[in-house]
Order: structure tokens, then sequence, then C-alpha cells
């Protein structure tokens, strides 16, 4: 996956294009991501032992992996693979810079 847990994003397509947010989540059987803040639904809860009052609850939702794009210094670029050395790592393609 090119997006992992923890990375900073821009939603690039959708109802909260142009929304910034840190990757909560990353589901990579189904291409999806959960982002902070983003994609954010209405959820009518039943109280239970975890929440005893129940009632409407905003949470995020996923989105799909093709509508988010990586963020490098403020900057939304595309992302590649490339070896360094022996290990595999990440690097942004605008500036070729390794992410991680």
């Amino acid at each position: 996956m090119k997006i992992k847990k923890g990375d900073t994003v821009k939603v690039i397509a959708g109802k909260d294009k142009d929304k910034e947010g840190k990757v909560l989540s990353v589901d990579a059987k189904n291409s999806k991501v959960v982002v902070e803040g983003v994609n954010m639904i209405t959820k009518h809860a039943k109280p239970s032992a975890a929440n005893q009052n129940g009632g409407i609850i905003q949470k995020e939702a996923p989105l799909d992996i093709s509508n988010v794009m990586y963020l490098h210094k403020g900057k939304a670029t595309r992302v590649g693979f490339k070896m360094d050395g022996d290990k595999k790592v990440r690097f942004a393609k605008t500036t070729g810079e390794v992410i991680d």
C-alpha cells in the first residue's frame, strides 16, 4: 500500500474534496482508508455498556484509497517505491525524497 496509518493525506474527490487529515486506519483488502474529520456520517446508537445514553454519534466513514493523495511538505504528491540499498522505501514523486 502506498498510504499507511499515520500519513497526512488530502482528499481529491467527493463531497469532502480539498480537506486534509491524518489516516486513522487502512483496509488493504477493500482499498479503503479512514481519515480523521473527513467523510463524517451520523450513526444512531442504542444504549449499551460502552455508551450508556445511546443517541446520535458523528463518526468517520471509510473512503476509497483512490480518492486521497499523500501530502509531502504541504503539497499533494504521488508515491512510488524504490530500492535504497537492500531496503524498499516509499518516495515522493514530486521531489524524489524518501518518505520513510
